[in-house]
C-alpha cells in the first residue's frame, strides 16, 4: 500500500501542477484586468495611463502570463499565497475568514443528508412495491430534479417575503449584543433555507444510492440462505446486508472533502452566506487574481486528497480491495 500511496502522491503532484498551470493561463486570458476591473466599479475614478502602468507593473501584469505563474509558484512553496488585489490582505487570512461559514453550513447538510438518507433508502427496500416505496421514490425524484438556484429563490419568496419569518445572510443587526444562546438560536434560524437548499438533492440521491446498493447486496449468496432459513425480510435488511451496503459510502465521504470546504456558488449567493463559494465568485468577478489561484489551488489539492483518502479507506474497510 506504501507504494500506492507514494505513488499517488507524485502523481497528484503533477495534476496540481497542470490545474494551476492551466487555470492561471485561463484568468490571464480572461476579457479584462484587476485595474480595468477597479475602474468599472466605480467609473467616477478613471485611472491615467502612467498609474495604469504603474498598478499593471505592482500586480505583475506587466510580466508574461506563464514567468508570472512561476513567480506565484515560488512563492507557494515559500508558504505565502500573495495579497488581494482588491482586499488588501493576505489570501490566506481571508480564506481562514471564510471557511467557518462554509464548515458550519455543509458539516451541517452533510450530516443531516447522510442522518435522512440511510433511513430512507432502507425504508424502501423493506417496503419494495408498497404505495409508500412508490410515493417515496416520486417524491425523491421530484426533489432530484429542482436546480437548487430554484428551491432557494422559492424558500426566499415564501419565507423572507411574504412572511418575513427566515432572512438570508449569517446573522441579524446586533448579533454583537446577544446572548450566548441567543447567538446560536439567531445563527441556528438563518442556516434553514441555505441546509434545505444544500442538502435535498443531496438527500435525494444518496437515498436512492443506498436503495440500490442494497437490492444488489440481497441478491447475493449469503442473504438468500438466511432468507431459506426463514430470516424476516426487516432482520435481512438491517442486521447482514446494512453493514455490507455501507462500503460504497467510503468513497462518497472522501469525495464530499472539496465540498465541505468549497461550499456552493449558487446557494451562498442566494443566501448572501459569507462562505468560500461567494468569495470565489467575487473574486473571478474582480479578476483577483492571487485570490483565485489561492482558492483554486486549495480546492484542487482537497479534491485529490479526498479521491485518495476514498481509495485507501476503500481498501481497509473491504479486505477483497487490494492497492498496488
Amino acid at each position: 500500500m506504501l507504494t500506492y500511496i507514494i505513488r499517488r502522491l507524485l502523481i497528484g503532484a503533477l495534476t496540481l501542477f497542470l490545474i494551476t498551470l492551466i487555470i492561471y493561463g485561463l484568468i490571464r486570458h480572461m476579457p479584462g484586468t484587476p485595474v480595468t476591473q477597479m475602474e468599472l466599479a466605480d467609473p467616477g475614478h478613471v485611472l491615467s495611463p502612467e498609474n495604469e502602468a504603474m498598478l499593471n507593473k505592482l500586480y505583475g501584469l506587466d510580466k508574461p502570463w506563464h514567468q508570472a505563474y512561476f513567480t506565484w509558484l515560488g512563492n507557494v512553496f515559500c508558504g505565502d499565497l500573495g495579497d488581494s488585489f482588491v482586499q488588501k490582505k493576505s489570501v490566506a487570512s481571508i480564506i481562514a475568514s471564510r471557511i467557518g461559514p462554509t464548515l458550519l453550513l455543509s458539516v451541517t447538510s452533510l450530516t443531516l443528508t447522510y442522518f435522512l438518507a440511510i433511513p430512507m433508502g432502507l425504508f424502501a427496500v423493506v417496503n419494495k412495491g408498497k404505495f409508500s416505496e412508490r410515493f417515496l421514490s416520486v417524491l425523491l425524484y421530484v426533489l432530484y430534479s429542482v436546480p437548487g438556484f430554484v428551491a432557494g429563490i422559492g424558500l426566499l419568496i415564501i419565507f423572507y417575503q411574504n412572511l418575513g419569518w427566515l432572512a438570508p445572510g449569517l446573522h441579524d443587526s446586533g448579533y454583537e449584543n446577544f446572548s450566548f444562546w441567543g447567538k446560536i438560536g439567531d445563527t441556528a434560524k438563518h442556516m434553514i433555507l441555505p441546509v434545505i437548499c444544500y442538502s435535498y438533492a443531496s438527500l435525494a440521491y444518496l437515498s436512492r444510492f443506498v436503495k440500490a446498493n442494497m437490492e444488489e447486496v440481497i441478491r447475493q449468496d449469503y442473504i438468500r440462505t438466511a432468507r431459506a432459513k426463514g430470516v424476516s425480510p426487516r432482520n435481512i435488511v438491517l442486521h447482514h446486508a446494512f453493514r455490507n451496503t455501507l462500503i460504497p459510502f467510503v468513497t462518497l465521504l472522501g469525495l464530499s472533502l472539496p465540498a465541505l470546504l468549497g461550499g456552493s456558488i449558487i446557494i451562498e449567493q442566494i443566501f448572501n452566506w459569507p462562505g468560500m463559494g461567494q468569495e470565489f465568485f467575487k473574486s473571478i468577478a474582480a479578476r483577483d487574481y492571487p485570490l483565485i489561484m489561492g482558492m483554486t489551488l486549495l480546492f484542487s489539492f482537497l479534491t485529490l486528497l479526498g479521491q485518495l483518502l476514498a481509495d485507501i479507506l476503500y481498501a481497509v474497510v473491504d479486505p477483497r480491495v487490494k492497492l498496488d
